[in-house]
C-alpha cells in the first residue's frame, strides 16, 4: 500500500497542517489530530504517516496558523475561547470529511494533551464524529471562565461515540483526582469508554519529542489505539 504524506497549505488545501494517506480508490476511514500544545511537530507528523499505514486518511490540523499565531505555543490557549478553538477544528473536519477517499461516517477525532482538552470541546458539539480518543487531556481543577466557560466535564455528557482515554499516574497537568472526575463523567454519558491508566506514566508518555516520552508505554498505547479504531470504524 502506497502512502502519500504532504504539507497542508492553507491558500491551496483551504487549511494548514499535514496530511498522510493511503493512496486508494474507494473511500475508507479518516482520522482528524488535534495537536499538542506544541503545534504540528516532526514527531506529530510521524504518528499522522502512522495512521496512515493502518489505513487511514489523516490530517493533523495546523491550528496555530488558522488562528494567525506566529507564536502559538505561548499565545494561543491564553486568548482564545473554547468556542473559538472548536470553530477553528471544524474546518478541519470538513476538509476531512468532504475528501473523495474519506467515507464521512467513519471518522475519528485523536487528541493530544491541549488537543485531547479542546478535542472534548469539539466532540461534544459534533454529533457525526464517529469516535474519540484521548491522550493525557490537559483537564484541570478550574472553574468557568471567559476563555473556558465549560469544564469538560461537562462537555463530555453531549458525547454520541465510544472513547478511549489514557492517562499516568504522574501526570503533574492533570492530576488523578481530576481524571477520576472525567472518568465518572464519561461513565454517565452512555457511551462506551475504554480507560487506560498507567500507574508511572508522565503528561505525554507516548511524545517522541516530550519530556516524559516513554517507549514502551506508547507502543502499548499504539497497540490499544489502533484495535479501538479498527473496531470502530471498520465498517459504516
Amino acid at each position: 500500500m502506497k502512502i502519500l504524506c504532504r504539507d497542508l497549505d492553507a491558500d491551496k488545501d483551504g487549511i494548514p497542517g499535514y496530511i498522510a494517506h493511503p493512496e486508494r480508490k474507494e473511500p475508507g476511514p479518516g482520522i482528524l489530530i488535534v495537536h499538542h500544545h506544541y503545534g504540528v511537530t516532526g514527531h506529530l507528523k510521524s504518528v499522522t504517516c502512522d495512521f496512515a499505514k493502518q489505513g487511514y486518511t489523516t490530517v493533523a490540523l495546523g491550528i496555530y496558523k488558522l488562528l494567525g499565531e506566529v507564536d502559538g505555543v505561548h499565545e494561543a490557549q491564553k486568548k482564545t475561547t473554547d468556542g473559538q478553538f472548536v470553530e477553528v477544528i471544524q474546518r478541519g473536519w470538513r476538509y476531512l470529511t468532504r475528501r473523495n477517499d474519506v467515507a464521512p461516517k467513519r471518522c475519528a477525532v485523536v487528541g493530544y494533551c491541549m488537543g485531547g482538552r479542546i478535542g472534548i470541546h469539539f466532540v461534544a458539539a459534533t454529533p457525526d464524529v464517529r469516535s474519540f480518543v484521548g491522550y493525557y487531556p490537559s483537564v484541570r481543577d478550574e472553574g468557568p471562565s471567559q476563555l473556558r466557560p465549560r469544564h469538560p466535564n461537562v462537555a463530555v455528557k453531549d458525547f454520541k461515540c465510544p472513547s478511549l482515554i489514557f492517562f499516568g499516574g504522574n501526570d503533574h497537568v492533570a492530576s488523578v483526582a481530576v481524571q477520576d472526575r472525567l472518568k465518572t463523567s464519561l461513565h454517565a454519558n452512555g457511551q462506551p469508554l475504554d480507560w487506560h491508566f498507567f500507574q508511572h506514566a508522565g503528561h505525554g508518555f507516548a511524545l517522541g519529542d516530550g519530556d516524559c516520552y516513554d517507549p514502551r508505554l506508547a507502543g502499548l498505547a499504539w497497540t490499544i489505539t489502533s484495535e479501538f479504531l479498527e473496531r470502530e470504524l471498520g465498517s459504516d
